[in-house]
């Protein structure tokens, strides 16, 4: 067996208003939208090896009626590891975004800060030091 790929499938409130911000904020390149035009069930970013997928919670309540009550924004955490750390938290600031923890440096090798993006997810952005 030979897993590929992992990509994050978030349950949202607004798909086009997450693409927007991982798009202007975080530098994500567009994927696919569901349909072509809003209002979107469905919407996808990338970035280089990077992709997250985007999904209405009420498309997804009437598909699978066991996530239709979940919060949004749940227990799942996303953990990014870019190169340019500084530059992707003025973004991040710019934006108005709540930062939950602010950039240190882990005993682990990272630099690291983490914010809330608008549909609650929290999002750690990492950089490796050299």
């Amino acid at each position: 067996m030979k897993f590929k790929k992992l990509t994050p499938n978030l349950i949202v409130r607004n798909v086009e208003a997450s693409l927007n911000f991982y798009r202007t904020v975080l530098g994500f390149q567009p994927g696919f939208t569901v349909p072509d035009q809003p209002p979107y069930v469905f919407g996808s970013v990338t970035s280089d090896a990077v992709e997250i997928f985007f999904n209405d919670h009420k498309a997804v309540a009437e598909e699978y009626p066991a996530l239709g009550g979940k919060p949004i924004g749940g227990s799942l955490t996303l953990f990014i590891e870019v190169e340019g750390i500084e530059e992707v938290l003025a973004a991040v600031q710019k934006s108005g975004a709540t930062i939950t923890m602010p950039l240190k440096e882990q005993f682990y090798g990272m630099r690291e800060f983490a914010f809330e993006a608008p549909e609650g997810w929290v999002v750690t952005i990492a950089e490796r030091m050299k």
